[in-house]
């Protein structure tokens, strides 16, 4: 008799961290956030950020900072296998009304990228994953009524249900957006993080901010 095993190779990693952030330090986080001198985006009307921070003394930004390297350290052990300290380069806002949008993107010269959630967020806006647009797949698609989407042949992926105070991390190099929001205001922290070294055999690269 036939049997069959599945292994996931070189499977890429996605940390969902829940209840992350209280409820007061989410209304301090808005507050102090939304005080701040806020850019449009250049795509979507619906859309806007506060200018990037990357150098603070501020004692809530200081805080915030701190209470999500554990998180990170976690995340760094699946890419590096090794828990290492690790530097967060600079962290925004993204502010997003009814009807809003992010076009699909990146993020350059950092490992690790981060979204925590400051309010709950409507079905039709939860972050969307895409396949690279060019990876090792077969150019041929077998798409139509009756196939079935699976892990593996997916070209979009839906982050999980999230509630105001979670927190996704993933690698900085998957393409990604939010679709139109038909829900209420949707806030969050975006982010993007370096480890402070590595280590391969010897020869030691060490980021400092």
């Amino acid at each position: 008799m036939t049997t069959y095993q599945t292994f996931d190779l070189f499977p890429t990693p996605f940390l969902s961290c829940q209840s992350v952030l209280d409820q007061p330090k989410r209304q301090a986080s808005i507050d102090y956030f939304q005080s701040l001198h806020q850019l449009e985006n250049n795509r979507s009307s619906g859309l806007s950020h506060s200018h990037i921070i990357s150098n603070t003394k501020d004692p809530l930004v200081l805080d915030l900072i701190e209470l999500l390297k554990p998180h990170l350290s976690k995340m760094g052990s699946m890419l590096f296998g090794e828990q290492l300290p690790w530097i967060i380069k600079e962290l925004w806002i993204n502010i997003l009304q009814t009807g809003g949008q992010q076009s699909i993107h990146n993020h350059s010269n950092s490992f690790i990228s981060g979204v925590l959630y400051l309010t709950d967020i409507h079905p039709s806006a939860q972050t969307l994953f895409i396949k690279s647009l060019s990876g090792n797949e077969y150019v041929f698609r077998n798409n139509h009524q009756q196939s079935e989407t699976n892990a593996y042949n997916a070209e979009r992926w839906m982050a999980p249900d999230i509630a105001a105070g979670d927190l996704v991390l993933f690698p900085s190099y998957l393409l990604h957006e939010v679709p139109v929001n038909q829900g209420g205001l949707r806030i969050t922290i975006a982010f993007n993080a370096v480890p402070e070294r590595l280590n391969s055999w010897g020869y030691h690269i060490n980021f400092v901010k």
